[in-house]
């Protein structure tokens, strides 16, 4: 892809996420107090990106986005009335632009002209014949003559509401003029509503600049003058009965940052390049050691290892550096999950309120990238099949608005990610004979409840009977699962009948360059994540125990499940009457993995597999160590979805 088209793209990107903030914001406020600012800044950004597609020879998303800006312009003239319609056709027309431009990336040019006609149809339909009343009579004839048409028809909205409109006069000194007048600007904001910022040269002293500034407010005129400190002129006098309606304006939480856009192709090289450099610092510590071995600790030696030293620490910080310019807030996910909760609840008819906790929490880009759509899935899921309609909440005693939860969270090296909902729960007791149907489990097999509570990720294993637009088709929770762990991470569920289901996410907060317990199984190495690792054990073979076809450990009361890496790879092992077991997973699923010896600690970049042995199961995959020696890496979530499989068929 072609560098301008990139930039393009990441600038589109950032455009309609802005877009995608200011919709949420309207949406939340339009049956209440909608503020005209965001619908302002919502038309912006389609100009912007009318302009830019333009710039960059994009003719149907120029089209569309100049469609969409007419729509936006009508609205904030007041000739069209923002209403629950008019949200869900703007939501679905910026997923449509979302579409076009991810659609680039694959060198695909959408045609739009269906999609534009169906804006012209909407606008048409929804048009009204203007708002607001004519205002002659009532503002001098000449300050209506300077007003921009948005500023009429924010003037005449004001003065429909009984707020009272007010003209501010503000001299400043030419130097500095710019931060006093923003300055002033924010005040004015915080009280009301600015209209028109018009300059004036009437009695400006030399060396200053005038300007009348026209805003609404719900405040009288001797109130505001004390406030700001500023001479106050009375255009239309608040109405008294405003005054017992009024309400706080709320303020925009949106804040101005300066930020460099950093492709993140490129720092994939850096990374990379650093990767290599990890190799080479690990050759330079080995030759270090050898020639400590072999000439003792000469000058010569100690040098080698000083700079070995050296090398090792700016190395580590060079990489925390880059790993941390990677690192994005999960607030930017969890915003576009608010849009679905908002979006599908309406399609159910259900009203979810939608609670977000730990936004701050920074995981890396391309983690970041991949779990929206896991994260998606589970959202749909918790609304479809999760929380039930509101009559069958009533008569269990809840709330008549179901309630999701999105939560993130540090964790060491993890981040941990819950989508929590107070919904009917999941029917286990449903799940188990839906097992027995489908051929999965035999009827007289005991599982325990987080065993059952599996099936749900198997392909096409579904307990709901009807489809419906938003989940219950037998696909997506498997694929949730699949996607988590090629991710290098696990996935928990925990429900109760009636109260609730939580599906609990743990991710490494980056997948590049990670650390790994280096193991021998045979004649062969393997390396093992170590954010995957809980603890290392050395265990006497006749303290393995056989319950139900599965070989456990009883580790501080708690019965381990075992598996051999060398029986499962078939692999020769030493024949010993003890291994060494290293203890992966988290919670309840957890595994011991036997293997011959450990041989300590490596930093190693994961490489993918070939296509041609991207399927085999067991390895996530390649790595070099040593002298140039590849190795592969040990998948652990398929270790332990195999393990959990045992007790669904007979032991072999």
């Amino acid at each position: 892809m072609k560098a301008s088209k990139k930039e393009f793209i990441a600038e589109a990107e950032d455009l309609l996420f802005e877009s995608q903030q200011l919709m949420l914001e309207i949406q939340e406020t339009f049956k209440t107090a909608l503020n005209p600012d965001n619908v302002n800044a919502l038309f912006r950004t389609m100009h912007t990106l009318k302009g830019l597609s333009g710039l960059f020879g994009h003719k149907g998303l120029t089209d569309l986005s100049h469609a969409l800006e007419s729509l936006l312009d009508e609205i904030r003239l007041g000739k069209i009335e923002v209403t629950e319609d008019v949200v869900k056709f703007l939501f679905n027309n910026f997923d449509i632009l979302r579409s076009a431009v991810d659609g680039l990336k694959d060198e695909i040019e959408q045609d739009m002209s269906e999609y534009i006609t169906q804006i012209e149809s909407f606008r048409s339909s929804v048009r009204g014949e203007g708002l607001q009343p004519g205002i002659e009579g009532v503002i001098d004839e000449s300050i209506i003559k300077v007003l921009s048409e948005y500023e009429e028809v924010r003037l005449k909205t004001n003065i429909k509401d009984g707020k009272g409109i007010y003209l501010l006069r503000a001299i400043f000194e030419l130097a500095t003029f710019d931060k006093s007048l923003d300055e002033l600007t924010k005040i004015i904001k915080s009280k009301g509503e600015l209209i028109s910022t018009l300059p004036t040269s009437a009695d400006v002293p030399e060396g200053s600049i005038g300007f009348n500034l026209m805003f609404a407010a719900n405040k009288q005129v001797t109130e505001l003058k004390e406030e700001m400190k500023h001479d106050i002129e009375v255009l239309v006098p608040l109405k008294q009965v405003e005054l017992q309606q009024q309400k706080p304006q709320e303020s925009s939480l949106k804040s101005i940052t300066t930020t460099v856009r950093v492709d993140i192709d490129k720092l994939d090289r850096i990374l990379n390049t650093i990767g290599e450099l990890t190799l080479a610092k690990g050759a330079i510590k080995r030759i270090g050691l050898e020639m400590a071995n072999t000439y003792g600790h000469s000058t010569l030696v100690l040098d080698v290892h000083k700079i070995s030293q050296a090398l090792e620490r700016r190395l580590s910080e060079l990489q925390d550096q880059v790993l941390e310019i990677r690192m994005v807030p999960v607030g930017q996910i969890f915003s576009r999950l608010a849009q679905v909760t908002k979006r599908y609840s309406r399609e159910t008819g259900k009203e979810i309120d939608l609670e977000v906790y730990g936004e701050d929490t920074e995981l890396d880009k391309h983690l970041a990238e991949e779990i929206v759509d896991p994260l998606m899935h589970l959202v749909r899921n918790s609304i479809d099949h999760g929380i039930e309609p509101v009559e069958e909440r009533i008569s269990k005693g809840k709330k008549e608005h179901g309630h999701i939860v999105l939560k993130a969270l540090q964790k060491g090296s993890h981040i941990v990610i819950e989508v929590r909902d107070d919904g009917m729960g999941i029917d286990i007791e449903r799940v188990r004979q839906k097992a027995i149907e489908k051929g999965l489990l035999a009827p007289d097999v005991e599982l325990t409840e987080s065993e059952l509570i599996d099936f749900i990720f198997i392909p096409g294993f579904s307990t709901k009977e009807m489809v419906s637009e938003i989940s219950g088709r037998g696909v997506g929770i498997d694929v949730v699962k699949e996607k988590i762990s090629l991710l290098g991470g696990f996935i928990e569920v925990h429900t109760k009948k009636d109260k609730g289901t939580t599906f609990k996410l743990t991710l490494p907060s980056t997948v590049t360059i990670i650390k790994a317990l280096i193991v021998r199984v045979g004649k062969e190495m393997f390396a093992v994540p170590l954010t995957s690792i809980s603890e290392t054990l050395v265990i006497t073979h006749k303290d393995i125990q056989t319950i139900e076809w599965k070989e456990v450990y009883y580790l501080r009361g708690e019965m381990l499940p075992m598996l051999s890496v060398g029986k499962i790879l078939s692999l020769e092992t030493d024949q010993k009457d003890r291994s060494f077991a290293v203890v992966v997973g988290f919670g309840e699923r957890r595994l011991g993995l036997l293997v011959d010896e450990l041989l300590g600690q490596h930093e190693i970049i994961i490489k993918s597999l070939s296509d041609y042995l991207r399927g085999l199961s067991g390895f996530s995959g390649a790595a070099e160590i040593g002298r140039h020696e590849v190795i592969l890496v040990l998948d652990v979530e398929s270790f332990i979805e195999s393990v959990t499989r045992q007790k669904v068929a007979p032991h072999v």
